[in-house]
């Protein structure tokens, strides 16, 4: 996997004073030394999608999303030491804007750039989004001591990491007041009433992800996110899409980097070939209406014979979606509806199942600009796609994996916590259990700067600090 180190932008405009070497000679008297919370805020967005292929790619090789056409250790399973950078970059830009707004000494200063509980709420929903989207990938790991300085940070158990992200998620968005617009949003220009619809909706996907160990709790966060000012994402225009400013390559669509070393998978290609699916056409970019995906998990000699017999072969999403400036979708009406399609199944809520499903269906296609009324027909009436009297479950997970696609954490997410769609590991996989990995394995470099707190975290999982251990809610 390659590795990229990334200088914040705002920490270059903030800290290009001058070296400390020489004094105060090249120090503005009239510069402030506190950064600016609209540059922070801005850093943080363009990063909310890491541009690492070890996090934007791995989890869609274990969702059987995408494929390894020339160097496949990844997609066979082979260990990947990854660490997580972003807790001293983006997040940590974050809790910045927190910090900054929240300190007497600096908070008429972070003012300029808007209200500070508006900066605050936004900050707290974005470290939220971000912190379970860590914590989904390694389980147990630094929350409540991350991010102040501390070395060597407690692992907080990914039980009471969920605790807190509702909790965020639901005290944002009642900190919201009608205080001046804040700067440096580049996601969705300060306007708070989107802000809150995307809290309460990450609110339940993050609510339906814990239903099988605490049902209970999930059950309760859902509804409460539904209930919960601002309402959820309503309609295809609430979409929750981000368009890179494509000014350098750390601003890019991390899409636009990403390499013919990586294709569509044939797991999805050949279902949306199969059922009349037109995602196929900006999932990659089909030839004669077929996309032309790699099996997954091939040995490197097979991955390059396959290729070789195979025209057409396409890159991950069509190539409107990797410009540097293209958009990239966070979250959409189609995954709300989805999430509570199951929702209604499980009965947690009064809502028709059936038809929140087909108008899930009907909301990705929305999303994605391929919807006609007769294939849109054609497609719900397939057996495999029907919502007849069984595999409900089944068909639900399977149209939100189709859902969440290019998102390879969500994926990869929903796959475990459901099982679906039915994935087959790797013919020859390189690791111990031929299993496909349920979790990362703590970066390595964690114990040698950590090694008490990282030693004790692993004590507790199923199978020590593994690939096959289980998180929290993968029960």
């Amino acid at each position: 996997m390659k590795k990229h180190i990334i200088y914040t932008f705002a920490t270059i405009v903030a800290f290009a004073t001058g070296c400390s070497d020489f004094g105060d000679t090249n120090v503005s008297p009239n510069a402030s030394a506190t950064p600016l919370t609209s540059a922070l805020l801005t850093n943080s967005l363009t990063a909310i999608v890491p541009s690492s292929t070890a996090v934007t790619v791995l989890p869609g090789l274990y969702a059987q999303y995408f494929s390894e056409t020339l160097y496949t250790d990844a997609s066979r399973y082979s260990v990947q030491d990854v660490n997580w950078t972003e807790l001293n970059g983006s997040i940590y830009d974050l809790q910045n804007i927190i910090n900054i707004n929240s300190d007497p000494a600096t908070a008429a200063y972070a003012a300029l750039n808007g209200s500070n509980n508006n900066q605050i709420a936004v900050a707290r929903i974005l470290k939220a989004y971000r912190f379970s989207q860590l914590t989904d990938r390694y389980g147990d790991m630094p929350y409540s001591e991350a991010l102040k300085g501390n070395p060597q940070p407690k692992y907080d158990t990914q039980e009471s990491i969920y605790h807190d992200l509702f909790k965020e998620l639901k005290e944002a968005v009642a900190q919201f007041d009608n205080g001046p617009t804040i700067k440096g949003d580049i996601l969705f220009s300060g306007d708070v009433a989107r802000w809150k619809k995307f809290a309460n909706s990450w609110r339940l996907i993050l609510a339906m992800r814990v239903s099988n160990v605490d049902a209970t709790l999930g059950k309760t966060q859902f509804n409460d996110a539904l209930s919960s000012d601002g309402g959820v994402l309503a309609s295809v225009a609430d979409d929750v899409n981000f368009t890179y400013p494509g000014s350098s390559v750390a601003f890019s669509n991390p899409w636009f980097g990403i390499s013919g070393d990586y294709s569509v998978s044939t797991t999805v290609a050949d279902f949306v070939n199969s059922h009349g699916d037109l995602r196929k056409n900006v999932f990659g970019k089909p030839v004669s209406g077929t996309l032309v995906g790699v099996p997954p998990g091939l040995q490197r000699q097979d991955a390059i014979a396959y290729t070789a017999n195979h025209s057409g072969i396409t890159l991950i999403l069509a190539d409107a979606y990797r410009d540097k400036t293209s958009t990239l979708s966070l979250l959409t009406y189609a995954d709300v509806l989805l999430v509570e399609a199951e929702a209604a199944e499980r009965g947690w809520i009064t809502g028709v199942a059936k038809t929140l499903y087909e108008e899930g269906i009907k909301a990705s296609w929305l999303h994605w600009g391929v919807f006609t009324q007769t294939a849109y027909d054609s497609y719900i009436a397939n057996s495999d796609v029907a919502f007849g009297t069984t595999n409900h479950f089944k068909k639900i997970a399977t149209q939100r994996w189709l859902s969440f696609y290019p998102n390879a954490i969500q994926g990869w997410s929903e796959w475990r916590r459901t099982g679906f769609p039915d994935l087959t590991p790797a013919p020859q996989p390189v690791n111990t259990s031929g299993q496909i990995p349920v979790r990362y394995i703590y970066p390595t470099v964690e114990y040698g700067l950590n090694n008490a707190n990282v030693t004790d975290a692993v004590s507790r999982f199923d199978k020590g600090d593994t690939q096959d251990s289980h998180v929290w809610w993968d029960k």
